[in-house]
């Protein structure tokens, strides 16, 4: 079963970084009631939620998953470039203690956990605005000795690697390629997301579905017509801030669980 670790949005979301998006007026109130429409989202296909308090002096802090990133045998948290983000991973850490051993990686090198992609043993690592070379190279020396594999690949014109690319299943990935080069990805099966809706190809899989964001319609029809179970949630005023279906909880396979800490 897996476990979802999420955050409460802190009211100083409406501060949140932005890099490719224009900034528009967040409604805190809003934001708060599509937080629980996702949580209930989550629980309805089957995954355990853990929702943590907010933390308001990090405006960015709902954005779990850029904290860690999640092994089978540990949790790595990350280092992160933006001034606001520094002290948000050191937060999570008491939590994730309870599933995984902790390791960090540390300044200069950066990292953010929506960089990461995790399909079986191969992590595909983005390099983009928020994780740079020396971090790649730090996950791969923590990763690599327990049989994962790291593939760097280029991101321009986004945020993260995952906010270009999100798998259907093992064999399947949803793709925006004016963001990436897709053929870093290999032999996958590519379904490219349509022009009009650049942001959809962010979905978070699930044992039961598909999660997929509702202000893109087509992407939905799409995900649905190749035969995937999908569900869409409103998470617009994230959207707002930069953030994707995946940005919102942290995913912990429980069948994995192990404590004690470094």
């Amino acid at each position: 079963m897996a476990t979802a670790l999420t955050r409460q949005p802190a009211k100083s979301l409406v501060n949140c970084e932005v890099s490719y998006v224009q900034r528009e007026g967040i409604d805190f109130q809003r934001a708060v009631r599509q937080h629980e429409g996702y949580c209930r989202a989550l629980k309805q296909m089957g995954v355990e939620v853990e929702t943590l308090p907010p933390e308001d002096p990090y405006p960015d802090s709902v954005f779990v998953e850029d904290n860690a990133i999640i092994l089978d045998e540990l949790a790595v948290v990350t280092s992160m470039g933006p001034g606001s983000r520094q002290g948000e991973p050191a937060l999570l850490v008491p939590v994730l203690s309870r599933y995984r051993r902790i390791v960090h990686i540390a300044p200069p090198a950066t990292i953010e956990g929506g960089d990461v992609l995790r399909i079986g043993k191969t992590l595909y690592v983005g390099l983009s605005a928020r994780t740079d070379h020396a971090g790649v190279e730090a996950l791969r020396a923590i990763a690599e000795p327990f049989g994962y594999v790291v593939h760097p690949i280029e991101v321009q014109g986004c945020l993260h690697l995952k906010t270009a690319c999100a798998p259907l299943d093992d064999e399947t990935l949803l793709v925006n390629s004016s963001w990436i080069n897709v053929e870093a990805l290999g032999s996958f099966r590519l379904l490219p997301v349509p022009a009009s809706e650049p942001f959809g190809a962010n979905v978070l899989r699930l044992e039961r579905g598909v999660l997929a964001n509702a202000s893109y319609p087509l992407t939905l029809n799409m995900i649905e017509a190749q035969g995937y179970p999908v569900t869409g949630v409103d998470i617009s005023e994230f959207s707002k801030a930069e953030a994707g279906l995946t940005c919102l909880s942290l995913m912990i396979d429980s069948n994995h669980v192990m404590s004690g800490s470094t």
